[in-house]
């Protein structure tokens, strides 16, 4: 099995992993979402590499699947594979249009061998989540109460930056 499959199956087991199977939801903050799709919008305007689009978007989803979790938890709607069916749904919604669309799927526009727009979408997600959960964490040992001011919106969103100058670099012609 060569590398980039090795790879590939790695983010995909990963992805399997923190996102299948969440054993409880916290919601992201409104800024975290508006500064993740403002990402979005601005990468895509000027150009910037897929991988790194994908890291906006993957965060943006994230945010969305744990927004409607919460929303169906204030409403108490409970049914059996409520996140498993959100989560699918929502990268249904976004990955599937990518490949019918022909923005994902070009034969060289590959990283790793795999489509850019689709790595980015991964580890975009899998920081976003790991460091809002972390940012929970946190809070939960700090007596509900965050370390700084706006430490929910610095801790998710900050990977991602970090990530965006990282690729900025690794993909840079």
């Amino acid at each position: 099995m060569s590398k980039f499959k090795i790879i590939n199956l790695f983010l995909w087991l990963l992805f399997a992993i923190l996102f299948v199977f969440p054993d409880r939801a916290f919601a992201f903050c409104p800024v975290c979402t508006i500064a993740v799709g403002a990402g979005v919008g601005l990468s895509r305007y000027f150009g910037v590499d897929d991988t790194i689009t994908g890291l906006w978007v993957g965060a943006l989803v994230v945010s969305m699947i744990m927004w409607t979790i919460n929303w169906l938890n204030t409403k108490k709607i409970k049914f059996i594979g409520r996140k498993i069916i959100i989560t699918l749904a929502y990268y249904g919604f976004i990955v599937i249009p990518f490949f019918y669309t022909g923005i994902m799927g070009h034969p060289l526009n590959k990283i790793w061998g795999v489509d850019k727009l689709l790595v980015g979408i991964i580890i975009g997600s899998i920081f976003f989540f790991i460091f809002g959960q972390g940012y929970q964490y946190m809070k939960k040992r700090n007596n509900d109460k965050a370390y700084f001011p706006f430490q929910k919106v610095v801790m998710p969103v900050s990977p991602l930056i970090i990530l965006t100058i990282i690729f900025y670099f690794i993909t840079r012609k």
